[in-house]
């Protein structure tokens, strides 16, 4: 008996046995490099004509308030300080709010004014992003059913508030494959806060793989001499032995996978093949010494400094260029439950220019057509004061029921707003868009029907939108 026999499991042997004969005979049927791509993706290609070839998701965690930025409220002055009326806030349960004998209503502190042919409303906190509002639609009526973090941020990510589904970028990665074989199809940056109260923490779960084939997870990016983890060979080791070595492994993981079937183990081939050619490819992406210093001017004397938010969007362009098919930024630092007026200030002074850069860098190389950007966080923030509110000082509560995000490119209409909220920035009026609704417009403009990429798993077929989600049309250009 050979030995491998010995260790299969009752799950293992009835996978080796259904494979059989069948297997066989259509893999004699089919081109070998088919076969090769279904082994490593779901369903391979598009199901409709893509508008946009990649995604730069910029996740603004901590929830950033719609009210000091896009959803301009003048009416809130004849009720600053008074009571939000019940008929309002329609019981609405809140996150920290709960023991506030009362819950007053706060305007911004920030000025507002119209910007561009489309006279898209801004604060005076982003003033660069309003220099780029004909190229961007701002959805004002984002909402969702988290109130806190860590789901909502799951949420938003991953389609679902409780953790362990795949994220998006793992989903696009086992629906579409990548494009570029020396990098990874799903690439993920992170930058610390500019505010100074303390942000939010960040899981690598968000950008997990869930119970997709590993392969399809998120690969962190780091600043520093060795930007992806293990990556380098240690000390003493030459490129031949190294290569020796993988080789070597790569035999004794077939046959492994001859004894077995277990696709994990394909998984694990595939990426010390791809860890390897990365070796050469991430030196040659992290190097900016070819980068003229008109860009660092575009994106902000930060984009020198490696790891800030300024610095990981002039990396995100640099992703695209080269194919990757999502590029995932997260920068912390938006929960501003006090100290609101600082804090805000200084998110926005250090995310407003790389943002817009972003967006106006891509087009002028000719890849805004096809790179969707997308721009928010998780909710927004409420129209009442949490804490002690005085006519310097104020911060807001999380708010689900309505929040502010942008896109931009891909396929997306430009120089516009979608939807309206009430008088207090409390509650949607028209043309609400979930975040199933955001997702599956993001998968449309993949190219991709969002109730055709599914998973089978524990006997259910699994997808990012779960069993809702809405194309919002009106965001397609």
């Amino acid at each position: 008996m050979n030995e491998f026999d010995l260790h299969l499991t009752r799950r293992q042997l009835f996978g080796l046995t259904a494979r059989g004969i069948g297997a066989a005979a259509l893999g004699a049927l089919m081109r070998d490099d088919l076969f090769a791509m279904a082994a490593g993706s779901g369903q391979i290609g598009p199901h409709f004509a893509p508008k946009a070839k990649r995604v730069i998701f910029l996740h603004q965690s901590g929830g950033p308030s719609q009210l000091e930025t896009f959803d301009y409220k003048p009416a809130l002055a004849k009720y600053q300080g008074t009571q939000i009326p019940d008929s309002v806030r329609q019981g609405q349960r809140v996150a920290q709010t709960m023991g506030q004998s009362s819950l007053l209503v706060t305007k911004s502190q920030f000025e507002f004014s119209r910007h561009g042919q489309s006279g898209t409303w801004v604060s005076e906190l982003l003033p660069q992003t309003a220099k780029i509002v004909d190229d961007i639609t701002v959805i004002k009526t984002m909402h969702t059913d988290a109130i806190n973090h860590d789901p909502a941020i799951t949420f938003i990510q991953t389609g679902f508030q409780q953790p362990g589904r795949p994220s998006m970028g793992a989903w696009l990665s086992y629906g579409l494959g990548s494009e570029n074989q020396n990098l990874p199809g799903f690439v993920v940056l992170l930058s610390q806060a500019n505010a100074l109260t303390a942000d939010q923490p960040l899981f690598s779960r968000l950008w997990g793989s869930g119970f997709l084939p590993s392969a399809h997870q998120g690969v962190r990016f780091r600043a520093g001499s060795a930007p992806v983890l293990y990556l380098d060979d240690p000390p003493g080791v030459s490129k031949p032995t190294r290569r020796a070595m993988l080789d070597a492994v790569r035999k004794l993981d077939a046959m492994k996978q001859e004894a077995y079937g277990d696709p994990e183990i394909e998984t694990r081939i595939a990426q010390y093949e791809m860890a390897y050619r990365m070796q050469t490819s991430v030196p040659e992406l992290m190097d900016l010494s070819k980068e003229p210093d008109s860009v660092f001017e575009l994106y902000g004397p930060d984009s020198r400094k490696p790891g800030s938010y300024a610095a990981n969007c002039l990396m995100a362009r640099r992703l695209a260029e080269r194919n990757v098919r999502f590029i995932q930024l997260y920068h912390r630092g938006w929960d501003q439950h006090f100290n609101l007026p600082r804090d805000m200030a200084l998110q926005c002074q250090g995310t407003d220019q790389a943002s817009a850069a972003l967006v106006t860098d891509l087009k002028q190389r000719g890849l805004l057509d096809d790179t969707l950007v997308v721009w928010g966080g998780e909710f927004g923030r409420t129209v009442f004061c949490q804490g002690k509110l005085t006519d310097m000082n104020y911060g807001r509560d999380h708010h689900p029921r309505n929040f502010c995000m942008w896109v931009a490119g891909g396929g997306t209409t430009r120089g516009a707003v979608l939807g309206e909220t009430d008088d207090f920035s409390y509650n949607v009026v028209s043309d609400p868009v979930s975040v199933h609704d955001l997702q599956a417009t993001i998968l449309h403009l993949l190219g991709i029907d969002h109730t055709r990429l599914t998973y089978r798993f524990q006997g259910r077929d699994f997808r990012l939108t779960d069993v809702d989600g809405d194309v919002a049309k009106k965001l397609l250009a």
